[in-house]
């Protein structure tokens, strides 16, 4: 790690009428592409972000209608609009070669530009995250609440008229992300503040998730053929993103590595910062992975 700050470069990716924050750390290529799933944002990576400062340029940004992005009205926020919020920040940031970090939500726009790009793609690593429908996925609370018809047309308005049992809701849940409750206590009253002015895009996303996991589940076969690098590195205690789908992962891609992090939660890049910077920055060194011994067997 570098003894000196490595200050970002704030700027605004261009997404047809509207804009996306984007923050850029200043390193060698590839460059590092760092993505937030739902109910955060890019601020998620602030704990790993100094073990990666001056070895890569380093990229974050807020997906449209998260954190300091944009957030129009009545937009279609889907997994497909994310996949093009994403070649935005590529095209606008004038990346050759990314190494793509997916969480959470952001898995299917991951993983869509890496099949879209492969030659781009020096290596995809997938930290507790999802694409297509497995029969291992476990629904978080909130998220079961919100993307279920009948119980997001009940609980949409009432969290609008309750603030506090929707600020109770947000940290018991996200509280289950994180491991250490020191930590919890410090980012949850920031993560929440943050998040209210992100409901209509978490409700949308939440909306489109079924659709999304029953159309990405048809395209195994592309996983299959995927030839690129990919690291699998999920927090073994995540008991919705869990090691089950990690391992199903791991059987899809053919060039993946497997790395449980025992003791850490969905949040691992929270709980175990360093270690998932290691994974990154091993990532980066082109055609490094190699198949991993240690894959679980089948199908």
């Amino acid at each position: 790690m570098t003894d000196r700050p490595v200050l970002p470069t704030d700027t605004w990716a261009p997404r047809g009428p509207y804009r996306i924050r984007v923050h850029d750390r200043p390193g060698p290529p590839p460059a590092i592409v760092l993505m937030h799933g739902f109910p955060d944002d890019s601020h998620l990576y602030d704990r790993t972000l100094p073990f990666l400062a001056g070895h890569r340029r380093v990229i974050t940004f807020d997906f449209l209608g998260w954190g300091e992005s944009d957030k129009p009205a009545d937009y279609p926020y889907t997994a497909d609009n994310q996949t093009g919020d994403l070649d935005s920040v590529i095209d606008a940031s004038g990346l050759e070669q990314v190494v793509l970090v997916a969480h959470d939500a952001s898995g299917p726009p991951a993983i869509d530009w890496a099949l879209a790009h492969p030659e781009r793609v020096t290596g995809l690593v997938l930290l507790n995250t999802y694409y297509g429908w497995m029969p291992s996925l476990r629904a978080p609370e909130a998220i079961l609440l919100y993307s279920t018809p009948l119980l997001r047309a009940v609980a949409r308005p009432l969290m609008r008229r309750l603030a506090g049992l929707d600020r109770r809701l947000y940290h018991w849940q996200v509280g289950r992300f994180i491991r250490d409750a020191d930590v919890r206590q410090e980012l949850l009253p920031q993560f929440y503040e943050r998040f209210r002015a992100a409901r209509p895009a978490f409700w949308r996303l939440n909306a489109d998730l079924p659709r999304t996991l029953l159309n990405r589940a048809r395209r195994a076969p592309a996983l299959r053929a995927f030839q690129r690098p990919v690291a699998i590195v999920f927090g073994a205690d995540d008991p919705y993103l869990n090691p089950r789908v990690a391992r199903r992962f791991a059987r899809l891609f053919p060039r993946a590595r497997l790395e449980l992090v025992e003791g850490a939660r969905h949040y691992v890049q929270v709980d175990e910062p360093q270690r998932v910077a290691r994974a990154v920055l091993g990532a980066a060194q082109t055609g490094s992975a190699q198949p991993d011994p240690e894959r679980a067997p089948g199908p």
